[in-house]
């Protein structure tokens, strides 16, 4: 099988041949038409003094044509003629009646079937102006004539035609035969040369990313990058775009490392309280109230696996894009109000005052059971994370654009280091589960609700310090209708 390197190499010096060799047919036609133009200049300049002889010699007022009666055809004045002999190259004067009363000593010197050939050829001519190329065999060459009109020159005289030899205007040159027979195909196959050493550096430089990145067997080896040395100079990109994705994959593969270890953890907890439970209720020693106690725990336990379940679910639906919502008209102000409601009761019961300072009426496109949740967990985790005695803010606002849903508390806060990782999932900070216990929360809610207010083409924003309160802030688009209203 052909190599790519071999390949590429002939594709370039198939390339480079038409490429030169266009490049020569071009040169070589602008040369000869140059040639052609010089010829044809030189053919009209030597007419041009035979025209000027003869209109002298009229204006001296010799005679023109020569005093012999008993001519069949009429010819110049012997000493016009002697003129006319001074001028080379190839010159003949025709009368109005279409004869030769001229022709140069070279035009004399033609054989008879050439002569032939020029007088058909010059009957063809036109008056002024244009030029002829054509072939005479006794020649092997070409001639090139012109026409120049004589009209108005005593005598009765048509017009004068001048030729030259134009054989070289239609023949390349013997050094441009040099150059494309030995220089061209010299430089294309040094060219060709250079290419191969060139492609096969260029494929050893591959060679070599492809060997270290191959070393890249699992996630373990996801901390190796590939080294930007002289070898590999040429594919700098190339090597750094591979260093950046390998660490998005360790990422990755780190993000998805913590995730099983901590859902495995979440698990671990709820089904170890229900294994005690189910086996305290089937302890023969234990009464008919010691059954039931457990048998209950180990529903709350079960419930506890349900919810984390279902929060699990939610996000790898989300992140595959198979979460459809069901997008509808939503009216904000009884939706926040019902959740301000629940969370009288949920902040009753930990001693927390919930207040709803300001409630706008606003209308989103959305989904009624998701907002819902959205703003029930930013509620439930401003009222779980605030101490006794503390107060929690609900408050619904409404702008041009878009509408803001906010909830501040005067909790715990979060420290500056743990605030990049609040919507990170699991996360929840030291001081949360010492506070909370290892069967709290599950570090699942904010990022379920971030997730739900992007989906909806909005954002959730947070602001938070140490021993200070947090703000949560949720903002969505107004609605076609909203927005008019």
């Amino acid at each position: 099988m052909i190599s790519t390197r071999v390949k590429l190499t002939a594709a370039f010096i198939v390339g480079l041949a038409a490429v030169t060799m266009t490049l020569f047919l071009a040169l070589l036609a602008a040369r000869n038409n140059a040639v052609y133009h010089d010829i044809a200049q030189y053919a009209a300049a030597q007419g041009d003094l035979a025209a000027r002889v003869i209109a002298d010699a009229a204006q001296s007022g010799e005679n023109v044509m020569a005093a012999n009666d008993t001519a069949i055809i009429p010819l110049l004045s012997p000493r016009i003629v002697d003129r006319l002999q001074s001028i080379p190259g190839y010159i003949v004067v025709v009368d109005t009646a279409g004869r030769a009363v001229y022709r140069s000593g070279d035009v004399m010197r033609l054989q008879g079937s050439d002569m032939n050939t020029l007088q058909t050829q010059l009957a063809d001519l036109p008056k002024s102006g244009e030029a002829l190329i054509f072939g005479l065999d006794s020649l092997q060459e070409k001639l090139l004539f012109v026409s120049k009109s004589l009209e108005g020159v005593p005598g009765g005289l048509s017009r004068l035609a001048s030729g030259a030899v134009a054989t070289r205007a239609s023949t390349v040159p013997r050094e441009y035969m040099f150059d494309a027979l030995l220089i061209v195909p010299l430089i294309i196959a040094v060219a060709g040369v250079g290419a191969f050493l060139v492609l096969g550096k260029n494929q050893r430089q591959l060679q070599e990313i492809t060997t270290e990145v191959a070393a890249i067997t699992d996630g373990r080896s996801l901390h190796r990058r590939l080294a930007l040395s002289e070898e590999t100079s040429d594919f700098s990109d190339m090597v750094t775009t591979l260093n950046a994705m390998i660490g998005r994959l360790e990422t990755s593969f780190a993000g998805l490392r913590r995730f099983t270890a901590d859902a495995s953890h979440e698990l671990k907890t709820p089904l170890a309280v229900l294994r005690a439970d189910v086996e305290r209720a089937m302890t023969e020693s234990s009464s008919q109230n010691e059954r039931l106690v457990a048998l209950e725990e180990a529903l709350q336990e079960v419930r506890r696996m349900t919810d984390l379940v279902e929060s699990l679910l939610t996000l790898a639906r989300a992140d595959e894009g198979r979460f459809d919502l069901h997008r509808e008209p939503v009216e904000l102000q009884p939706l926040v109000q019902e959740v301000y409601e629940t969370a009288l009761i949920l902040g009753e019961a930990q001693g927390v005052v919930v207040n709803l300072p300001f409630i706008a009426d606003a209308m989103v496109m959305g989904d009624r059971t998701r907002l819902r949740q959205l703003f029930l967990n930013l509620v439930t985790n401003a009222i779980k994370y605030t101490p006794a005695g503390g107060k929690v803010d609900i408050g619904l606002g409404r702008h041009p654009d878009n509408v803001t849903f906010a909830v501040r508390d005067t909790g715990i806060g979060i420290s500056a280091a743990d605030f990049p990782h609040i919507f990170e999932r699991f996360w929840r900070a030291d001081r949360v589960r010492s506070r909370m216990s290892e069967r709290g929360g599950f570090g699942l809610g904010l990022a379920i609700s971030q997730w739900i207010a992007q989906a909806h083409g909005g954002t959730l924003t947070a602001s938070s310090r140490l021993g200070r309160g947090s703000l949560f802030t949720v903002t969505l688009p107004l609605s076609g209708d909203g927005q008019k209203a």
